[in-house]
């Protein structure tokens, strides 16, 4: 920790969260860093993997998706989600002195030195690298690839009216891995399924950035509410109805069954609940929406694993 920084949490952290309360004192800025107090973000990592080995499964008849994959899925997300906020927040740290829901973050309050903190990513990236080597040759190509829109992304901001659309390149990557970790390719149905998480990406992110309208409008910082202005549930409700048609055509062309299509549709239902109650301006708000997200992909991964044991026992 720098300098005897005062030790303090972030705005959008989970309130009462054991890293505020049971961490050590000097971990507690490391443990922020890795967003490790906000976990909905390692959660929008994860699920993709899981839907991706989840459709591979049902692509080969498979009872259950690869539990030894999913797992380390689970230890990748959170450290490839530490590692890549850490970055972000390194290149962000000045921008988000700016911005009163980030300037509490380890870099801009003081809390973490620039050097502590590319010390810090570098041993988060060297735990997702240790994952990603257990997964064969063809899933290791496609993962060190996830990094080109990881590293671009923090300085869309500055130029894009959308940088949540690079987002969605980097979050929804695996939706990919499942489905290469499980044949050693890619097939249309993985390629489906990116697409419509990238799209999924893109509405719940954008949900995320009301939180930070008129912050953003004067530090300048470019994000997909402010392009949408007044559009805004309509272009969410877009983005989540191309999300649910491309899914759709990714579990048509695994052969995904009918329990597989009821999280699908419920899934989508609950992405309708939050284009309906979501309203411009109001941050409270749309953070609780975002963060219903997690349950939404759940839902999703429970109709799709639950769809190949089913099938699997009436076979």
């Amino acid at each position: 920790m720098s300098g005897g920084a005062e030790d303090v949490g972030v705005a959008d952290a989970v309130a009462g969260h054991w890293v505020d309360r049971l961490a050590p004192r000097a971990a507690r800025p490391y443990l922020r860093l890795a967003r490790i107090d906000r976990p909905i973000g390692w959660w929008l990592l994860l699920l993709p993997c899981w839907w991706s080995s989840a459709l591979a499964a049902s692509a080969k008849g498979a009872a259950f998706p690869d539990i030894r994959h999913l797992a380390l899925f689970l230890v990748g997300a959170v450290a490839m989600r530490g590692a890549g906020s850490t970055y972000n927040d390194i290149a962000d740290r000045d921008l988000d002195a700016q911005v009163e829901r980030t300037r509490r973050r380890p870099l801009p309050s003081g809390q973490v030195s620039t050097k502590a903190a590319a010390v810090f990513l570098a041993a988060q990236a060297m735990v997702g690298l240790c994952v990603l080597l257990q997964f064969n040759a063809a899933a290791i190509l496609v993962g060190v690839c996830s990094l080109v829109p990881v590293a671009v992304y923090p300085f869309m901001k500055r130029v894009m009216p959308m940088p949540q659309a690079v987002l969605g390149l980097a979050f929804a990557w695996g939706a990919l891995m499942g489905w290469v970790a499980a044949f050693g390719r890619l097939d249309a149905p993985a390629l489906l399924l990116y697409a419509g998480t990238i799209a999924w990406v893109v509405g719940y992110d954008t949900i995320y950035a009301v939180q930070d309208i008129e912050d953003d409008e004067i530090a300048g910082i470019r994000s997909s509410a402010r392009f949408f202005g007044t559009r805004l549930k309509a272009a969410v409700g877009l983005c989540y109805g191309l999300c649910a048609a491309l899914i759709a055509a990714a579990m048509a062309g695994a052969g995904s069954g009918l329990v597989g299509w009821l999280g699908l549709a419920l899934f989508g239902a609950h992405l309708f609940a939050q284009v309906h109650r979501l309203k411009e301006r109001d941050g409270r708000g749309a953070l609780a929406l975002f963060r219903s997200n997690r349950n939404a992909g759940l839902i999703l991964f429970a109709g799709l694993a639950a769809d190949t044991a089913i099938r699997s026992l009436l076979a």
